[in-house]
Protein backbone atom coordinates (compact mmCIF):
# COMPACT_ATOMS: atom_id res chain seq x y z
CA UNK A 1 0.00 0.00 0.00
CA UNK A 2 0.85 3.81 -0.67
CA UNK A 3 1.32 5.53 2.72
CA UNK A 4 2.42 8.64 0.91
CA UNK A 5 -0.30 11.56 0.82
CA UNK A 6 -1.58 12.64 -2.88
CA UNK A 7 -0.97 15.37 -4.92
CA UNK A 8 -3.82 17.36 -3.76
CA UNK A 9 -2.66 16.87 0.15
CA UNK A 10 0.51 18.01 -0.70
CA UNK A 11 -0.64 20.43 -2.07
CA UNK A 12 -2.97 21.81 0.95
CA UNK A 13 -0.08 21.86 3.04
CA UNK A 14 1.39 24.10 0.81
CA UNK A 15 -1.00 25.93 0.68
CA UNK A 16 -1.46 26.55 3.83
CA UNK A 17 2.52 26.90 4.79
CA UNK A 18 2.52 29.61 2.56
CA UNK A 19 0.31 31.56 4.36
CA UNK A 20 1.32 30.81 7.76
CA UNK A 21 4.84 31.66 6.61
CA UNK A 22 3.91 35.04 7.30
CA UNK A 23 2.69 34.68 11.03
CA UNK A 24 5.56 35.44 13.49
CA UNK A 25 4.69 33.72 17.21
CA UNK A 26 6.54 36.86 18.83
CA UNK A 27 3.38 38.96 17.34
CA UNK A 28 0.54 36.68 19.06
CA UNK A 29 -0.46 38.26 21.70
CA UNK A 30 0.67 36.61 25.17
CA UNK A 31 -1.84 35.68 28.18
CA UNK A 32 1.28 36.50 30.74
CA UNK A 33 1.58 40.12 28.95
CA UNK A 34 -2.37 41.24 30.07
CA UNK A 35 -4.79 41.54 32.82
CA UNK A 36 -4.90 37.63 34.38
CA UNK A 37 -8.58 36.20 33.63
CA UNK A 38 -9.17 38.09 30.23
CA UNK A 39 -8.49 37.31 26.72
CA UNK A 40 -6.05 38.39 25.14
CA UNK A 41 -7.99 40.45 22.13
CA UNK A 42 -11.47 40.80 21.16
CA UNK A 43 -11.36 38.77 18.17
CA UNK A 44 -10.09 36.09 15.97
CA UNK A 45 -7.15 37.29 13.54
CA UNK A 46 -9.46 38.83 10.55
CA UNK A 47 -6.49 39.67 8.31
CA UNK A 48 -5.32 35.99 8.35
CA UNK A 49 -8.83 34.91 8.08
CA UNK A 50 -8.42 37.00 5.10
CA UNK A 51 -5.27 35.77 3.57
CA UNK A 52 -6.32 31.94 3.94
CA UNK A 53 -9.45 32.75 2.30
CA UNK A 54 -7.74 34.15 -0.63
CA UNK A 55 -5.22 31.22 -0.51
CA UNK A 56 -8.70 28.66 -0.98
CA UNK A 57 -7.10 27.39 2.36
CA UNK A 58 -10.74 27.70 4.10
CA UNK A 59 -12.19 25.62 1.45
CA UNK A 60 -9.89 22.48 1.84
CA UNK A 61 -12.95 20.44 2.95
CA UNK A 62 -16.14 22.34 1.36
CA UNK A 63 -16.51 19.87 -1.94
CA UNK A 64 -16.14 21.01 -5.49
CA UNK A 65 -19.47 22.05 -6.35
CA UNK A 66 -19.86 24.33 -3.76
CA UNK A 67 -16.77 26.33 -4.52
CA UNK A 68 -13.99 24.30 -2.47
CA UNK A 69 -11.12 21.76 -3.21
CA UNK A 70 -13.21 18.51 -1.84
CA UNK A 71 -10.73 17.33 0.44
CA UNK A 72 -10.94 14.72 3.74
CA UNK A 73 -9.84 15.36 7.39
CA UNK A 74 -6.04 14.71 6.10
CA UNK A 75 -5.95 17.60 4.04
CA UNK A 76 -7.45 19.80 6.99
CA UNK A 77 -5.02 18.21 9.42
CA UNK A 78 -1.71 18.89 7.11
CA UNK A 79 -3.07 22.49 7.37
CA UNK A 80 -3.99 22.35 11.21
CA UNK A 81 -0.55 21.20 11.92
CA UNK A 82 1.26 24.28 9.81
CA UNK A 83 -1.35 26.42 11.58
CA UNK A 84 -0.39 25.12 14.93
CA UNK A 85 3.79 26.12 14.27
CA UNK A 86 3.19 29.55 14.45
CA UNK A 87 0.17 29.63 17.01
CA UNK A 88 -1.98 30.64 14.34
CA UNK A 89 -5.21 32.48 16.29
CA UNK A 90 -7.92 31.48 13.29
CA UNK A 91 -11.05 29.01 13.95
CA UNK A 92 -9.89 26.84 10.89
CA UNK A 93 -9.90 23.64 13.24
CA UNK A 94 -13.98 24.26 13.97
CA UNK A 95 -14.18 26.05 10.48
CA UNK A 96 -13.33 22.90 8.49
CA UNK A 97 -14.31 20.37 10.89
CA UNK A 98 -18.19 21.53 10.49
CA UNK A 99 -17.76 22.17 6.65
CA UNK A 100 -16.40 18.60 6.33
CA UNK A 101 -19.67 17.48 8.51
CA UNK A 102 -21.98 19.20 7.02
CA UNK A 103 -20.77 18.06 3.58
CA UNK A 104 -21.58 14.21 4.49
CA UNK A 105 -24.73 14.84 6.62
CA UNK A 106 -26.42 18.29 5.98
CA UNK A 107 -29.48 18.40 3.49
CA UNK A 108 -28.46 19.64 0.20
CA UNK A 109 -30.44 23.34 0.82
CA UNK A 110 -28.14 23.87 4.43
CA UNK A 111 -25.02 22.80 2.42
CA UNK A 112 -25.87 25.53 -0.61
CA UNK A 113 -26.61 27.97 1.57
CA UNK A 114 -23.59 27.76 4.31
CA UNK A 115 -20.50 25.82 2.22
CA UNK A 116 -19.88 28.38 -0.40
CA UNK A 117 -19.79 31.17 1.96
CA UNK A 118 -17.37 28.93 4.19
CA UNK A 119 -15.01 28.95 1.06
CA UNK A 120 -15.37 32.14 0.40
CA UNK A 121 -14.28 32.88 4.33
CA UNK A 122 -17.60 34.80 4.37
CA UNK A 123 -18.51 32.13 7.47
CA UNK A 124 -16.51 31.38 10.72
CA UNK A 125 -17.95 28.62 12.38
CA UNK A 126 -17.57 27.46 15.86
CA UNK A 127 -18.70 24.68 17.98
CA UNK A 128 -19.50 23.22 21.11
CA UNK A 129 -17.76 20.15 21.74
CA UNK A 130 -17.60 19.92 25.75
CA UNK A 131 -21.31 19.93 27.12
CA UNK A 132 -21.86 21.75 30.29
CA UNK A 133 -18.57 20.79 32.15
CA UNK A 134 -16.27 19.28 30.02
CA UNK A 135 -16.90 15.95 31.17
CA UNK A 136 -19.94 14.81 29.30
CA UNK A 137 -21.10 13.91 26.05
CA UNK A 138 -21.83 17.29 24.50
CA UNK A 139 -25.16 16.04 22.74
CA UNK A 140 -26.46 15.45 26.49
CA UNK A 141 -26.23 19.09 27.38
CA UNK A 142 -28.30 20.17 25.27
CA UNK A 143 -32.22 19.08 24.42
CA UNK A 144 -33.97 19.75 21.38
CA UNK A 145 -37.63 19.72 21.21
CA UNK A 146 -40.15 20.22 18.09
CA UNK A 147 -42.09 23.57 18.75
CA UNK A 148 -45.51 23.59 19.67
CA UNK A 149 -46.62 26.71 18.18
CA UNK A 150 -44.14 27.13 14.98
CA UNK A 151 -41.68 26.03 13.18
CA UNK A 152 -38.74 24.92 13.77
CA UNK A 153 -36.83 23.25 16.84
CA UNK A 154 -36.26 24.16 20.11
CA UNK A 155 -33.07 24.10 21.90
CA UNK A 156 -32.37 24.55 26.03
CA UNK A 157 -29.09 23.39 27.50
CA UNK A 158 -25.65 25.14 28.06
CA UNK A 159 -22.18 24.59 26.26
CA UNK A 160 -18.93 25.40 27.98
CA UNK A 161 -15.76 26.40 26.87
CA UNK A 162 -17.19 27.56 22.58
CA UNK A 163 -13.84 28.67 21.05
CA UNK A 164 -14.40 32.49 19.77
CA UNK A 165 -18.21 31.80 20.48
CA UNK A 166 -19.12 36.21 20.60
CA UNK A 167 -17.31 36.68 17.27
CA UNK A 168 -18.04 33.31 14.96
CA UNK A 169 -21.03 33.64 12.53
CA UNK A 170 -22.49 30.34 13.48
CA UNK A 171 -21.27 27.45 16.36
CA UNK A 172 -22.74 24.21 15.51
CA UNK A 173 -24.19 22.74 18.70
CA UNK A 174 -24.89 18.93 19.37
CA UNK A 175 -28.19 17.87 21.09
CA UNK A 176 -30.34 15.06 21.99
CA UNK A 177 -34.37 14.98 21.27
CA UNK A 178 -36.75 13.42 23.76
CA UNK A 179 -36.20 10.24 22.21
CA UNK A 180 -32.30 10.41 22.49
CA UNK A 181 -31.27 10.93 19.19
CA UNK A 182 -28.44 13.21 18.53
CA UNK A 183 -29.24 16.17 16.31
CA UNK A 184 -26.53 18.72 15.09
CA UNK A 185 -27.97 22.75 15.33
CA UNK A 186 -26.33 25.63 13.83
CA UNK A 187 -26.72 28.19 16.00
CA UNK A 188 -25.84 32.03 15.78
CA UNK A 189 -24.94 34.17 18.51
CA UNK A 190 -27.43 36.79 18.12
CA UNK A 191 -30.51 34.30 17.51
CA UNK A 192 -33.08 35.33 20.56
CA UNK A 193 -32.64 33.19 23.60
CA UNK A 194 -28.84 32.51 22.96
CA UNK A 195 -26.54 34.75 26.17
CA UNK A 196 -22.87 34.40 26.17
CA UNK A 197 -21.13 34.06 29.14
CA UNK A 198 -17.41 35.26 28.47
CA UNK A 199 -14.37 33.02 29.45
CA UNK A 200 -11.32 32.75 28.41
CA UNK A 201 -8.73 29.88 27.30
CA UNK A 202 -5.54 29.12 29.09
CA UNK A 203 -3.86 30.43 25.73
CA UNK A 204 -5.18 33.38 26.54
CA UNK A 205 -8.60 33.60 23.71
CA UNK A 206 -11.61 34.58 23.76
CA UNK A 207 -14.40 31.78 24.79
CA UNK A 208 -17.72 31.44 26.23
CA UNK A 209 -19.98 29.84 27.92
CA UNK A 210 -23.34 29.36 25.62
CA UNK A 211 -26.74 29.57 27.19
CA UNK A 212 -29.78 28.82 25.19
CA UNK A 213 -33.16 29.49 26.46
CA UNK A 214 -35.78 28.07 23.76
CA UNK A 215 -33.49 29.01 21.29
CA UNK A 216 -35.57 28.68 18.30
CA UNK A 217 -33.55 26.82 15.21
CA UNK A 218 -35.18 26.70 11.44
CA UNK A 219 -34.80 23.64 9.84
CA UNK A 220 -32.21 24.77 7.72
CA UNK A 221 -29.60 25.01 10.32
CA UNK A 222 -30.45 21.65 11.58
CA UNK A 223 -28.90 18.12 10.52
CA UNK A 224 -31.46 15.68 12.13
CA UNK A 225 -28.42 12.68 10.34
CA UNK A 226 -27.97 10.35 13.97
CA UNK A 227 -24.32 10.34 12.72
CA UNK A 228 -23.52 13.94 12.26
CA UNK A 229 -22.56 14.86 16.14
CA UNK A 230 -20.27 11.84 16.54
CA UNK A 231 -18.64 12.60 13.32
CA UNK A 232 -18.41 16.26 14.29
CA UNK A 233 -16.65 15.29 17.89
CA UNK A 234 -14.03 12.83 16.37
CA UNK A 235 -13.03 15.35 13.42
CA UNK A 236 -12.72 18.08 16.33
CA UNK A 237 -10.06 15.80 18.31
CA UNK A 238 -8.39 14.42 15.42
CA UNK A 239 -7.80 18.35 14.52
CA UNK A 240 -6.19 19.25 17.96
CA UNK A 241 -4.03 16.39 17.52
CA UNK A 242 -2.73 18.04 14.83
CA UNK A 243 -2.40 21.24 16.53
CA UNK A 244 -0.39 19.53 19.12
CA UNK A 245 1.67 17.83 16.59
CA UNK A 246 2.67 20.84 14.35
CA UNK A 247 3.43 22.70 17.81
CA UNK A 248 5.68 20.02 19.49
CA UNK A 249 7.60 19.78 16.15
CA UNK A 250 8.02 23.55 16.51
CA UNK A 251 9.04 23.34 20.45
CA UNK A 252 11.35 20.83 19.58
CA UNK A 253 12.86 22.43 17.05
CA UNK A 254 13.42 25.58 18.98
CA UNK A 255 14.29 23.45 21.83
CA UNK A 256 17.06 21.73 19.30
CA UNK A 257 18.66 24.89 18.37
CA UNK A 258 19.06 26.51 21.61
CA UNK A 259 21.13 23.30 23.24
CA UNK A 260 23.32 23.41 20.18
CA UNK A 261 24.34 27.02 20.65
CA UNK A 262 24.39 27.41 24.50
CA UNK A 263 27.74 26.47 26.00
CA UNK A 264 28.15 25.06 29.64
CA UNK A 265 31.88 24.45 30.46
CA UNK A 266 32.92 25.65 26.97
CA UNK A 267 30.69 22.35 25.28
CA UNK A 268 27.48 23.02 23.70
CA UNK A 269 24.15 21.41 25.88
CA UNK A 270 23.73 19.50 22.91
CA UNK A 271 26.71 17.41 23.62
CA UNK A 272 26.00 16.32 27.28
CA UNK A 273 24.41 13.38 27.29
CA UNK A 274 21.44 13.71 30.01
CA UNK A 275 20.38 16.62 27.64
CA UNK A 276 20.71 14.50 24.26
CA UNK A 277 18.42 11.65 25.47
CA UNK A 278 15.82 13.89 26.85
CA UNK A 279 15.67 15.38 23.43
CA UNK A 280 15.42 12.11 22.02
CA UNK A 281 12.86 11.24 24.02
CA UNK A 282 10.68 14.15 22.87
CA UNK A 283 11.60 12.96 19.71
CA UNK A 284 10.21 9.62 20.20
CA UNK A 285 6.46 11.46 21.15
CA UNK A 286 6.29 13.53 18.61
CA UNK A 287 6.75 9.74 16.01
CA UNK A 288 4.04 8.25 17.98
CA UNK A 289 1.75 11.14 17.74
CA UNK A 290 2.39 11.38 14.09
CA UNK A 291 1.69 7.59 13.62
CA UNK A 292 -1.59 7.91 15.54
CA UNK A 293 -2.61 10.89 14.23
CA UNK A 294 -2.48 9.67 10.38
CA UNK A 295 -4.13 6.60 11.31
CA UNK A 296 -6.82 8.33 13.40
CA UNK A 297 -7.67 11.02 10.12
CA UNK A 298 -7.85 8.44 7.57
CA UNK A 299 -9.96 6.01 9.32
CA UNK A 300 -11.93 8.34 12.05
CA UNK A 301 -13.07 5.64 14.06
CA UNK A 302 -13.66 6.00 18.20
CA UNK A 303 -10.68 3.50 19.10
CA UNK A 304 -8.21 5.23 16.69
CA UNK A 305 -9.55 8.60 17.78
CA UNK A 306 -9.18 7.81 21.24
CA UNK A 307 -5.50 6.63 21.25
CA UNK A 308 -4.30 9.53 18.76
CA UNK A 309 -5.57 11.76 21.18
CA UNK A 310 -3.83 10.15 24.32
CA UNK A 311 -0.75 10.27 22.60
CA UNK A 312 -1.25 14.00 21.65
CA UNK A 313 -1.72 14.87 24.89
CA UNK A 314 0.43 13.45 26.39
CA UNK A 315 3.27 14.24 24.12
CA UNK A 316 2.68 17.87 23.86
CA UNK A 317 2.57 18.07 27.52
CA UNK A 318 6.12 16.00 27.77
CA UNK A 319 7.71 18.39 24.55
CA UNK A 320 6.56 21.54 25.81
CA UNK A 321 7.97 20.73 29.67
CA UNK A 322 11.36 19.41 28.52
CA UNK A 323 11.76 22.17 26.41
CA UNK A 324 11.19 24.47 29.54
CA UNK A 325 13.70 22.65 31.54
CA UNK A 326 16.59 22.83 28.40
CA UNK A 327 16.31 26.47 28.18
CA UNK A 328 16.67 27.25 31.87
CA UNK A 329 16.35 30.70 33.03
CA UNK A 330 15.94 31.68 29.22
CA UNK A 331 12.47 29.59 28.82
CA UNK A 332 10.95 30.62 32.16
CA UNK A 333 11.40 34.11 30.37
CA UNK A 334 8.14 35.92 29.48
CA UNK A 335 10.39 37.85 26.10
CA UNK A 336 11.07 34.23 25.04
CA UNK A 337 8.57 33.04 22.57
CA UNK A 338 8.94 29.51 24.35
CA UNK A 339 6.39 30.61 27.51
CA UNK A 340 3.61 31.10 24.52
CA UNK A 341 4.29 27.51 22.94
CA UNK A 342 3.64 26.53 26.58
CA UNK A 343 0.12 27.88 27.27
CA UNK A 344 -1.10 26.63 24.45
CA UNK A 345 0.38 23.16 24.70
CA UNK A 346 -1.54 23.20 27.82
CA UNK A 347 -4.43 24.44 25.94
CA UNK A 348 -3.93 21.43 23.84
CA UNK A 349 -3.33 18.84 26.24
CA UNK A 350 -6.91 19.64 27.92
CA UNK A 351 -8.93 20.39 24.71
CA UNK A 352 -11.24 17.46 23.34
CA UNK A 353 -10.18 15.71 27.07
CA UNK A 354 -7.27 15.25 28.69
CA UNK A 355 -5.11 11.41 27.90
CA UNK A 356 -6.58 9.87 30.92
CA UNK A 357 -9.86 10.54 30.01
CA UNK A 358 -9.37 9.26 26.82
CA UNK A 359 -7.85 5.63 28.18
CA UNK A 360 -11.17 5.43 30.43
CA UNK A 361 -13.24 5.93 27.04
CA UNK A 362 -11.06 3.56 25.25
CA UNK A 363 -11.46 0.55 27.68
CA UNK A 364 -15.16 0.90 27.66
CA UNK A 365 -14.68 0.87 23.79
CA UNK A 366 -12.16 -2.45 23.42
CA UNK A 367 -14.91 -4.31 26.49
CA UNK A 368 -17.75 -3.56 24.15
CA UNK A 369 -16.07 -5.13 21.11
CA UNK A 370 -14.73 -8.25 23.24
CA UNK A 371 -16.24 -11.33 22.94
CA UNK A 372 -18.95 -12.11 25.70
Amino acid sequence: MDFTFTEEQEAAREAARGVFSGVSPDDVPSPQHGPAGRPVADDFDRRLWARLADADVLGLTVPEEHGGAGLDALALCLALRESAKVLARVPLLETGAVALTLAAYADGPTRAALLPRVARGELALTAAAHGRTGHEPPEHAVEARQSAEAEGTLLDGVQTAVPWAPTCDLAAVPARTPEGRAVLALVAPSDPGVALAEQTSTNGERYAELRLDSVRVPDDRLVTHPEAAGHLARLLTTGTCAQALGLGTRVLEMTSAYVGEREQFGHPLATFQAVAVQAADRYIDLRAMEATLWQAAWRLSPVDVAVAKIWASEGVRRVAQTAQHLHGGAGADTDNTLHRYHAWAKQLELTAGPAAQHEEHLGDLLAAEAPG
